[in-house]
């Protein structure tokens, strides 16, 4: 009955963290805009002139359709791995020492980081998604294929945002992280 509750704790407050962290995100809208610039170039022009060049195989598919999951993937693997970063940032300006002396679990810590890290990636892959959309890029969109890729979202964005949780662990300088 007690490792139930402090379960419960752990999911509550990991909830409560990615909530915080998400209306961060709310408060500055111009934070996913600006994230929103590198797969929109690549779509919108890298993807454009490669088109015509017709030199990869894509088996059957435009070579819009085909990079579209790349992008995808690539747009949210990066907002991911960049979460600890800010982690060393909070750990500089004391917020990280702020949260450790409160009674949250540091486990619920971690879990709040990669829910919201996997909220970001949902909102980043909604705009890819809308920009193909947009350049007419005929993507097969059905329930499952858009369930998976929310629970794949998710799951990679949560998995990097915590590998990169381990490396600022590690390294105690963002110097260090990024090189």
């Amino acid at each position: 009955m007690i490792m139930l509750r402090y379960f419960l704790q752990i999911i509550t407050k990991s909830w409560v963290i990615t909530e915080m962290e998400t209306r961060k995100l709310l408060h500055d809208p111009m934070e996913l805009g600006t994230r929103a610039i590198q797969p929109i170039l690549w779509l919108g022009i890298f993807g454009q002139a490669l088109s015509s060049i017709r030199a990869i195989p894509t088996q059957g598919y435009t070579y819009l359709q085909f990079i579209v999951p790349g992008i995808l993937t690539q747009s949210v693997t990066f907002l991911a791995i960049f979460y600890g970063l800010s982690i060393i940032w909070e750990r500089d300006m004391g917020l990280l020492q702020k949260f450790l002396v409160t009674p949250t679990p540091r486990l619920a810590l971690v879990w709040g980081k990669m829910g919201s890290a996997g909220m970001r990636g949902l909102c980043q892959a909604t705009i890819v998604i809308l920009f193909a959309l947009f350049l007419h890029i005929d993507l097969i969109l059905t329930p499952t294929s858009i369930f998976w890729l929310v629970v794949i979202t998710l799951l990679g964005a949560g998995f990097f945002t915590g590998l990169s949780m381990i490396i600022a662990s590690i390294v105690k300088t963002r110097e260090r992280f990024m090189g």
